[in-house]
């Protein structure tokens, strides 16, 4: 079974990306609940908009942060949701 990694992600407003995986395949993902329900010094700054735009694409990863300090299974990104 191949694996599937994001190829790239489009910010589209709010908490949503566009996330596009290498299978061709693209899933918009809200990452709000998350980010709401989840107070952490690491996450916290995520939390306004400007810091949660600066995500980048490494590894087949969407991550934040120098040292990754946010990043979701690429399992959940592709079924379009973040579980928790």
């Amino acid at each position: 079974m191949k694996t599937v990694d994001v190829i790239s992600a489009d910010y589209q407003s709010s908490y949503l990306l566009k996330v596009n995986f290498n299978d061709g395949s693209s899933k918009v993902v809200d990452f709000e609940s998350f980010l709401k329900k989840h107070s952490h010094p690491q996450y916290n700054k995520y939390k306004e908009i400007e810091n949660f735009q600066k995500f980048k694409i490494e590894s087949g990863n969407v991550v934040w942060g120098e040292n990754w300090d946010l990043i979701f299974p690429v399992s959940q990104l592709y079924k379009g949701k973040i579980s928790f």
